[in-house]
């Protein structure tokens, strides 16, 4: 898939003009998409991260100073909110919301477009978190530049989103310490039954000028995992529904070996959570320990030949391990889904 970069917007502001608002456009194209004709969830999540990445590198490079490239450090909760097709147009278009002193809050929409009839439909929404590193010393993580808001209230909030997400980050960093180890022969409907991993070298198409993958490779391939254990609990056509907070605990070098792990937690009626994991091994560096790069939980659906919503075979959990995990995703799911009823409301 081609994109074309075909808007920037700056700031107003005298003192120093920003680049704050970014677009792109990209047709969906055969190898975008599952065999059911539509498009992966890792697909738009990875054009996602492309725009946030060219956004705030920008942004971190408006004054003048060491020179610069931001890294995902997380990806809140995104929900896919309607399914793109082959032969749609992604319009994603990505804007600046926040700084700190050391991070950028992007905040990304993508909209399907069918070029026969000129429908349009909101698909994704997504707030992404960025840090500025060194060119020069990969280690070393830059001051980001202000932005100008319109309002006091802008910053306030923005704030607030700032403190919430890095405490979310800092607990889940050692959480998922474990790994996901295969088992014979497992029951149909266990966690063993669907639970998978791919290995993967990382190669320089895969990397930023740092040398390091970047964020959308990573959760492209996160959500490729998912997809299969999802197809393998329920054996029908699956697509993403949600993505729960990305965090990228480290960076992932040019030449590690990537596993990524994916098992199902819980399952409701209609919805499946799998948590994925992603550990890197670098094979040519003795001096460092395979180590927790990644982690989040995504949620599937299955669907019908008629893409109608279909109920998912129960999970079957067996272990303590996956009896807690089981009770986690369930709470998980219920504060979730509190939320969206919360939001439906009508307001008085």
């Amino acid at each position: 898939m081609s994109v074309l970069i075909c808007q920037r917007i700056t700031s107003s502001s005298s003192v120093l003009e920003l680049p704050t608002f970014l677009q792109s456009v990209g047709i969906m194209r055969p190898d975008d998409a599952n065999v059911a004709g539509n498009v992966h969830g890792g697909t738009i999540l990875k054009m996602i991260e492309e725009a946030g990445a060219i956004i705030s590198t920008r942004h971190c490079n408006s004054q003048n100073g060491e020179r610069c490239v931001a890294a995902l450090a997380r990806v809140e909760r995104t929900d896919f909110l309607s399914p793109m097709c082959i032969g749609e147009v992604a319009h994603v278009s990505a804007e600046i919301t926040y700084t700190s002193k050391h991070s950028v809050e992007v905040q990304v929409n993508v909209m399907s477009e069918n070029i026969l009839t000129g429908t349009k439909k909101l698909t994704n929404k997504a707030t992404l978190w960025y840090v500025p590193l060194s060119l020069k010393n990969v280690d070393k993580v830059l001051e980001v530049p202000p932005v100008v808001y319109s309002r006091q209230e802008q910053e306030e909030e923005g704030r607030k989103r700032y403190e919430a997400q890095k405490l979310e980050r800092m607990e889940t960093k050692w959480r998922n310490g474990d790994i996901v180890q295969p088992v014979l022969n497992p029951e149909p409907n266990t966690v063993s039954y669907s639970q998978s991993s791919l290995i993967h070298l990382v190669g320089p198409s895969d990397c930023t000028l740092h040398g390091f993958v970047h964020g959308g490779v990573t959760m492209k391939l996160m959500d490729e995992v998912a997809g299969i254990v999802a197809a393998r609990h329920c054996k029908t056509n699956i697509v993403t529904a949600s993505v729960d907070a990305i965090n990228f605990h480290d960076k992932i070098r040019k030449g590690c070996v990537i596993t990524i792990s994916g098992r199902m937690t819980f399952t409701s009626n209609k919805s499946m959570e799998i948590e994925v994991l992603v550990d890197a091994d670098p094979v040519v560096d003795n001096s460092q320990k395979r180590y927790r790069a990644a982690s989040a939980f995504f949620t599937y659906v299955s669907l019908s030949q008629e893409g109608k919503s279909l109920p998912v075979p129960q999970l079957v959990p067996e272990t303590e391990d996956e009896k807690k995990r089981f009770e986690e995703g369930k709470g998980r799911y219920v504060q979730m889904k509190a939320k969206r009823q919360g939001r439906a409301e009508p307001q008085p």
